[in-house]
């Protein structure tokens, strides 16, 4: 595992592990923390590495919906913006909404005994952050695509998921693990 070190600045450098890359330290990201989601610098301190920030654009249908369900329910800090289109700070991540017809999606992705949304997007979060957002969500009565459950309890990848969709349908997982490392247990 690389090693992570902040400057004076509050930069973080993250370097990958010689043993993967020879003898080499390889630089490979720096941005300032305030850049840096809670989710992530808790990745940062359980000494997992995050190498980049992902950036999806999708289709909306109404952006005062949109500000409500992402920013107002989900938490998401809105970014930049237009009349046309929206951005937030999708737990860490860069999701830019703008106005135009949705993507198709069906129930063709077998999960377990579920049918869930195909395509979807998701994020995975620390198993305490997951709870406080599904607290949340049951509290506001969102209409669930699959309720806030555990799966595959005690196999390797036990996971709490839910699935729902935005004002515009667009189909959201989140996942919840106990330590991040589990999600790519096999």
């Amino acid at each position: 595992m690389g090693t992570n070190r902040f400057d004076q600045a509050g930069n973080i450098s993250v370097q990958i592990a010689p043993a993967f890359y020879g003898p080499l330290n390889i630089l490979c990201f720096m941005a300032p923390c305030s850049v840096l989601s809670r989710v992530q610098n808790q990745a940062f301190e359980r000494g997992l590495t995050v190498t980049a920030l992902f950036h999806l654009a999708y289709n909306v249908t109404d952006l005062d919906e949109t500000r409500a369900f992402y920013g107002a329910l989900l938490g998401c800090r809105e970014g930049r913006s237009t009349e046309s289109w929206v951005d937030f700070d999708f737990f860490g991540h860069q999701i830019s909404l703008h106005l135009g017809k949705p993507f198709e999606t069906a129930n063709t992705g077998k999960v377990g005994e579920h049918m869930v949304p195909m395509p979807h997007l998701g994020i995975v979060l620390p198993m305490e952050e997951w709870k406080t957002l599904a607290g949340r969500l049951e509290e506001e009565d969102l209409d669930f695509v699959l309720k806030p459950q555990i799966r595959f309890p005690g196999e390797p990848g036990e996971q709490a998921t839910m699935f729902f969709r935005d004002p515009s349908g667009n189909p959201i997982e989140v996942k919840g693990f106990r330590d991040l490392e589990g999600v790519y247990a096999s």
